[in-house]
This record gives structure tokens, C-alpha cells and sequence, in this order.
């Protein structure tokens, strides 16, 4: 008998929340991606789909994910749809670079009313949340972007222009296979 695998234990995943961009704004950020991975060696912002992060990873069990479609949908039900607006680029030095998001008061409004329902109805509680201030971007490079890569590329993208609005009607379950982070469930904005 395997030890390492125990049948009455549920398998937790990861998952977060987001707003992905429709087409064709969506692709427009994925060849940003792919020109950081030709031109800086810079890859691993292709491990997911372009994406504004509403809700930092969690793990949850997989077993119940039906429970969380079903209290994702309930949150969703009376949100009305929020107008994004894409304007440049910034950076978060010495890694990130990434597509700006215009703050607004309704999509701060989003995010922080669907935090405190994941906390309070999803128990989902991420500490280091707390200290963050939300700041809605679109990255299209990050973690393995290497210092001096860093300055080249923010010098080329920091006068770079690009500009983009939609709106999001629907927000985003992604969900991490064990290699990249997927599109797993939408849910619309009412």
C-alpha cells in the first residue's frame, strides 16, 4: 500500500481569481508576453493567461469545487460589469514589468468587496494580502526577468505606448494544472 497517497484525504489545488481581458486585447497582451520571452528570456508570465489578479493564489479542495463555483456565482450575481482601462506600462522594479490598469472606484470597489467575501465566506485568508495595497496590472514579465534584462527592457517599454479599454463582465477562476495556470470557470457579471 502507497502511505504517500491517502484515499480519504481530499487533493487541494490552486486557484485564483481574476479578470481576464477579451479578445482582442487578450492577444495583444500575449505577443507583449512573447516578445519579453524572444527578446529578454523572460517566460514565465506564459504559465498563465493574461490576466488582472482580483484574488492571490489559495489552495482549495478539488473534490469541492463544485461548492466554490456555487459561492463564486452567488458573489457574482449582483456585481455589475466594471470598465477597465489599459494605459502604458510600469514597472515593479528589479522584475516586473507590466501593462498599467487604471484604477477605478468601481473596480477597486470589485476587488475589495470579493476579498472580504472570500474571507469571510470562502475562509479563505492570505496574510500577506494585508500589507499590499491593491495595484491592478497585467504582467507581461516577471519573476525570471533578470536585473540587467530588467533595465534594458524597461528603458525600451517605458516610453512605450499602449492603450486598450473593455468591459470586464465576467470574472475569472483559474486553476494551476501542476505546470501552468488555466481558464477553469467564468462566472458573469450581472
Amino acid at each position: 500500500m502507497n502511505r504517500l497517497a491517502s484515499p480519504g484525504k481530499a487533493k487541494e489545488k490552486l486557484y485564483f481569481i481574476a479578470i481576464v481581458p477579451p479578445t482582442p486585447i487578450y492577444e495583444e497582451a500575449l505577443q507583449q508576453k512573447e516578445y519579453f520571452k524572444d527578446n529578454y528570456n523572460s517566460k514565465a508570465s506564459l504559465n498563465s493567461p493574461p490576466h488582472i489578479t482580483l484574488h492571490m493564489p489559495f489552495r482549495w479542495k478539488e473534490n469541492e469545487e463544485a461548492k466554490l463555483f456555487e459561492l463564486l456565482a452567488q458573489f457574482t450575481r449582483d456585481i455589475q460589469p466594471v470598465a477597465i482601462k489599459l494605459d502604458n506600462f510600469s514597472s515593479f522594479p528589479p522584475r516586473v514589468i507590466f501593462i498599467n490598469v487604471e484604477m477605478s472606484p468601481e473596480l477597486e470597489t470589485l476587488q475589495r468587496d470579493l476579498q472580504r467575501y472570500c474571507r469571510r465566506v470562502l475562509n479563505l485568508f492570505n496574510a500577506n494580502y494585508r500589507a499590499l495595497p491593491f495595484k491592478p496590472h497585467l504582467t507581461v514579465a516577471f519573476r525570471d526577468l533578470k536585473k540587467p534584462n530588467f533595465l534594458r527592457a524597461w528603458d525600451e517599454f517605458r516610453t512605450k505606448d499602449f492603450h486598450a479599454e473593455f468591459i470586464a463582465d465576467k470574472v475569472t477562476l483559474l486553476k494551476h494544472s501542476g505546470r501552468v495556470w488555466k481558464v477553469h470557470q467564468e462566472f458573469t457579471l450581472r
